[in-house]
């Protein structure tokens, strides 16, 4: 077990963002196209691969009352800062929404699918008096792979190292995790304390506001309402979708996202902080229990795929979270895997349609699938080898979710696709 590969990978996949992290990405390419130009471009052509397309349609764009990669290429375009990577929108002002909001109206953002098999791709071309430029994000986030000004190449990177990295997740197994998180000096890990400050802060914003379906809110009044309501479970469930409805709502405060996205470093974090504060455990074992919520998703996530037809939430980040809580609980590795193996029996059929307000709603399942799953886990009840697709080598039931997720769903994004289309 080496250490420095565990913190290295929680270092490199936990990074603050400001949105929904596909539409983002899209203001990313933008404002270092931009940037390449040299001036303030007049037209911008998009082009996005099927699960980006999907990803960023419906989300609100921070700082506006829109949604939709129009919006967020316009402002990455006019106003985004190329140096700040998934917070590009930080410095945006009024007039950088308003100039943004003019170029939509006007038809100036075209976007097109792109036709590739990555699931990760975005081309952004802007064109301005003196030519055009053209920024290629493949695979990850930030993973620029090309620039281009009037057919000259500024930058090239080859794509396939982002997918090397994208995929270091897999050198990780669940006992390694577990080994890790208990031997290591938690002093080491107090770098997560940023993103308990951001996730919480969101939180507090969507507890407070009438953000989306409001379905943190809604389940958080109800508990004071409820002299018998009010557990760690609905805690945790209100604290954790009252950031996603900020979040998928256009609010400007930013996230500490897990696996390049924010509902997922939400759902890894949010409850392991719930159950902190409700059971008045120490500040090491708040560490110690977000290395091993953030490591398991970052572990499971590179089975799935970056971009995926399963809930990233659902079916990642609710399984680093149910690990958590029952490693915080005083659970055995035993116990973990069995946690584990409850949670794929449980969710493992939520589809992700899109980054929207209603993700909320798949955060509330997931996170309650959790708590649920843990309790049984620490009663030593584990989901066997007759639950579909669940093995009884917890490592397998993993490589089993990816698989359903990359081999056994190869057609569902497209079909989901047709159907939000369809809707708009």
């Amino acid at each position: 077990m080496n250490q420095e590969l565990y913190i290295s990978l929680l270092k490199e996949e936990i990074a603050p963002a400001l949105g929904c992290t596909e539409p983002i990405a899209i203001a990313y390419a933008s404002a270092k196209a931009r940037e390449a130009l040299g001036e303030s471009p007049s037209r911008i052509f998009v082009q996005v691969s099927r699960n980006i397309l999907k990803n960023a349609m419906g989300v609100g764009i921070p700082g506006t009352d829109m949604v939709g990669l129009e919006i967020a290429s316009a402002l990455g375009a006019l106003g985004g800062d190329p140096n700040a990577s998934l917070e590009v929108l930080h410095s945006i002002t009024e007039k950088t929404v308003a100039d943004a909001k003019k170029m939509v109206e006007e038809k100036g953002v075209e976007v097109a699918l792109e036709p590739t098999d990555k699931k990760f791709f975005i081309r952004v071309t802007v064109y301005g008096p003196s030519g055009e430029a053209q920024t290629v994000i493949e695979d990850m986030h930030t993973n620029i792979t090309y620039i281009l000004k009037n057919g000259k190449t500024l930058f090239e990177k080859p794509s396939e190292e982002a997918a090397a990295a994208a995929g270091r997740g897999s050198l990780i197994t669940v006992d390694g995790i577990y080994e890790f998180v208990n031997t290591v000096d938690w002093k080491e890990l107090c770098f997560l304390k940023e993103a308990v400050d951001l996730n919480k802060t969101i939180a507090q914003e969507g507890l407070s506001r009438p953000y989306g379906l409001q379905v943190g809110k809604s389940i958080y009044e109800s508990m004071r309402l409820d002299e018998n309501a009010g557990d760690i479970m609905d805690y945790a469930i209100a604290l954790t979708c009252a950031a996603a409805d900020a979040r998928m709502s256009g609010s400007r405060m930013p996230v500490m996202t897990s696996c390049g996205s924010g509902n997922q470093g939400i759902t890894a974090t949010l409850p392991v902080v719930a159950l902190v504060e409700r059971k008045n455990l120490s500040e090491e074992m708040l560490y110690r229990g977000l290395a091993m919520s953030c490591l398991v998703t970052i572990h499971v996530k590179s089975f799935i795929g970056r971009l995926s037809p399963l809930c990233g939430c659902g079916v990642g980040a609710s399984i680093g979270a149910c690990c958590a809580v029952t490693y915080l609980l005083g659970g055995t590795l035993e116990q973990i895997c069995c946690a584990i193996r409850n949670v794929i029996a449980d969710v493992s059929g939520i589809i992700c349609d899109g980054a929207k307000a209603g993700c909320a709603l798949k955060i509330a399942t997931a996170v309650a699938s959790a708590y649920r799953c843990s309790m049984l886990a620490l009663r030593n009840i584990s989901a066997t080898p007759l639950d579909g697709i669940v093995s009884s080598d917890v490592e397998k039931t993993i490589r089993n979710l990816g698989h359903l997720g990359t081999d056994g769903m190869a057609d569902t994004d497209k079909v989901i696709l047709d159907m939000m289309v369809a809707n708009r």
